[in-house]
């Protein structure tokens, strides 16, 4: 499990630091690193401490209550992060959620894409009318002033903003990481995984966002401290509304790609910052990425557990917890639910030193 915590952090810590620090890191990249960090890590420590305080113990602020930790914990939970770790290093965003979420929970993929196309859309077309309001005035004179000092008053409202959009992503996003601790953590498993992440952030601001860091400088005058922050606020604001309506997980790669492919068409609408064609490619590119991060994170939660039925011993095949069991249980024929109660009371009287041999 602690293996398991220690990539999935750094992995998914590498690919979705784009959504809520990119553009932080793209607008303050003359500052020194250290002091950026300190702020992120700040805020983590205050989300994931309260959330343990105010939880019982659960800092995943129960979207992992549905979710149980598989037993006994085997290999295959180490190969969704380990491909993730493998995209993200050739600067490709995909969904941390289907990618490590849907092997340990396959049947609640259903509820989490509805739940991820809802917010792909609703970022979408919230962009559209947010910046066909704002793109002649304010985005045309940021672009117009673009290489002018701004006001501090923007410096103040784009750390606030940035500060907003993290406990946001956190509340939703930490139970892609902490799905493979236990549901309710103790003093040890806390510090271990406010240590751990603390580090793996340090790497991350010390290195400018990585490869993937392109996805957000590729974007319209995101380096511009004074869009980035109606870009985070933008989508903090989505996010808090998709917190609010339900505990379900959900892919908040998909709501950032979905806000920022609305910012792209209303930018390219009103300013003509580039041709409308260029524009469109570079949303469908987007869009291609993160389809084909779905694909991938379906076809691990397929054949994963059947690779390791083929090759691990039966007794050490991955289970779930026993409310898991029972639900299964109940979804049996009548047939295989007489052999399994048969089963039981032959195992009962064997226990007992009587087994029946009648038919």
């Amino acid at each position: 499990m602690a293996i398991g915590f220690m990539v999935a952090s750094y992995s998914i810590v590498a690919n979705d630091a784009i959504q809520t620090l990119g553009t932080f890191l793209a607008s303050n990249r003359t500052r020194p690193w250290w002091v950026l960090w300190l702020y992120a890590v700040g805020i983590l420590y205050v989300v994931l401490i309260y959330g343990w305080v105010a939880n019982g113990g659960d800092t995943s602020y129960g979207r992992l209550d549905r979710i149980p930790l598989p037993q006994p914990f085997t290999w295959i939970y180490l190969v969704p992060p380990l491909v993730l770790l493998l995209l993200t290093r050739r600067g490709i965003p995909v969904s941390t959620t289907f990618l490590i979420l849907t092997l340990f929970a396959p049947e609640s993929l259903g509820d989490m894409m509805v739940k991820s196309l809802l917010g792909y859309a609703v970022a979408f077309l919230f962009a559209i009318a947010l910046y066909f309001l704002i793109a002649e005035t304010y985005e045309r004179h940021f672009l117009d002033t673009v290489e002018d000092e701004p006001a501090s008053h923007w410096v103040v409202l784009q750390w606030l903003s940035t500060g907003f959009l993290w406990m946001q992503w956190l509340i939703q996003d930490l139970a892609n990481i902490f799905v493979y601790l236990p549901r309710r953590l103790d003093l040890g498993w806390l510090v271990f995984g406010l240590v751990v992440m603390a580090g793996l952030h340090a790497w991350t601001f010390y290195s400018q966002g990585g490869e993937i860091q392109r996805v957000v400088t590729s974007k319209t005058n995101t380096g511009d401290i004074r869009s980035a922050t109606i870009v985070d606020f933008a989508f903090g604001m989505v996010l808090l509304v998709f917190k609010e309506w339900s505990h379900i997980p959900m892919s908040t790669t998909w709501v950032f790609l979905g806000l920022l492919a609305g910012r792209e068409i209303a930018m390219s609408a009103r300013l003509r910052s580039r041709p409308m064609p260029e524009t469109l490619r570079l949303v469908r590119s987007d869009g291609v990425r993160i389809a084909a991060g779905l694909a991938v994170s379906v076809l691990l939660a397929i054949a994963l557990p059947r690779l390791s039925a083929l090759i691990t011993p039966a007794d050490q095949t991955p289970r779930l917890s026993s409310t898991s069991d029972v639900h299964a249980a109940t979804r049996l024929s009548p047939t295989s639910r007489a052999e399994h109660q048969r089963a039981a009371f032959v195992g009962i009287d064997a226990q007992q030193g009587r087994v029946d041999r009648r038919p």
